[in-house]
């Protein structure tokens, strides 16, 4: 099964690669990448109960929970669901938190059913940490202007003006940047 690591992480971003992000709603509200659509494997109840198992059980025991609860018509569904994300965005690639359990689990159903896609080495916590460090270097490597103010003094007009610029307004979809 095909993995991709770290050195795979600047094209992702750079060409939009589709992702497919499998952690649970919560996990993805805190914080996803634009180009991915979260599916997840475990919904957030479901999460919830792996985890206190997990606790209380150990790790075997929480995994066939998990396999317990995403079973028959939920795991056709879920699976079926992923299955057309990829016939839709044959380069896209899937991942979870760290690129463990949930994301070797939905690549192995896919794979069951002949769907054959790559898995992101150490999932959304890597890629966020290479974009963090990325951003590091970047900041340190070249003279930043931030251009600030109020609302209607033509800001984005100004920044438009520039070959190099990034519109932080725009990219947070007018939601604060």
């Amino acid at each position: 099964m095909q993995l991709w690591d770290s050195r795979h992480f600047e094209r992702i971003f750079v060409d939009n690669v589709p992702l497919l992000d499998v952690r649970a709603p919560v996990e993805f509200a805190q914080g996803a990448f634009p180009c991915a659509v979260n599916m997840p494997i475990l919904t957030d109840k479901e999460r919830e109960q792996v985890g206190i198992c997990y606790k209380t059980q150990g790790p075997k025991a929480a995994v066939a929970l998990g396999h317990q609860l995403v079973s028959g018509e939920v795991k056709s569904s879920r699976v079926s669901a992923w299955q057309r994300f990829f016939a839709e965005h044959p380069h896209g690639a899937l991942y979870c938190f760290r690129g463990g359990q949930r994301s070797r689990i939905a690549q192995q159903w896919l794979q069951e059913i002949g769907v054959s896609v790559p898995r992101i080495q150490g999932g959304y916590k890597a890629m966020r940490r290479f974009l963090m460090t990325r951003l590091a270097e970047l900041c340190a490597s070249d003279n930043f202007v931030v251009i600030g103010g109020r609302t209607g003094t033509g800001k984005t007009r100004l920044l438009q003006a520039f070959a190099k610029a990034v519109d932080l307004e725009a990219a947070a979809n007018h939601r604060g940047s």
